[in-house]
């Protein structure tokens, strides 16, 4: 098998399941982005659309069957090194329950408010504003060489909604 091109995007989907203002969350055990807390989901397989890829991903991460999704949104990232995605992000309101386990590091019920003080990648803030708000979004983000965010733009409200100072 071929070797995947550097810099070339990879294919993603997520889902943050909510429960009101709770979202099940996953501290990831290995890299990409080990010991923060992000949503579950992973690449799409060959010929897989993201909205399969999505339930699929959610289902084999914690066990929880989600019929229903609502698209929140597109998270790109790009950087000079193999790190390089192009994300589907989205959201399915679910019942309370257990975190289940997850081979990929260990689930919990995080707070909206709990975000800001915990480890997550430099998007994911952004991103649960605009989901708390409804507000469908196209982010464009930039890292650098240590994966540390730029700059964020949002393309469909035509505004940064993040810059490194």
């Amino acid at each position: 098998m071929s070797q995947f091109p550097l810099g070339l995007k990879r294919s993603a989907a997520m889902v943050i399941l909510r429960h009101d203002q709770q979202f099940l969350l996953l501290k990831r055990a290995k890299m990409p982005n080990k010991g923060m807390y992000v949503p579950v989901g992973g690449k799409l397989d060959p010929f897989e659309d993201p909205y399969t890829a999505a339930k699929r991903e959610a289902y084999e991460e914690t066990g929880i069957r989600v019929e229903q999704l609502k698209y929140a949104g597109v998270l790109i990232e790009s950087s000079p090194t193999a790190y390089n995605w192009q994300c589907n992000i989205y959201v399915a309101d679910i019942p309370y329950q257990e975190p289940p386990f997850c081979d990929e590091g260990e689930l919990s019920w995080i707070t909206y408010e709990q975000i800001p003080d915990i480890p997550t990648p430099p998007t994911d803030w952004v991103i649960y504003q605009y989901l708390m708000r409804g507000q469908v979004f196209a982010f464009n983000a930039i890292l650098d060489v240590h994966l540390n965010l730029l700059s964020m733009y949002d393309e469909i409200a035509g505004e940064m909604v993040w810059e490194k100072k």
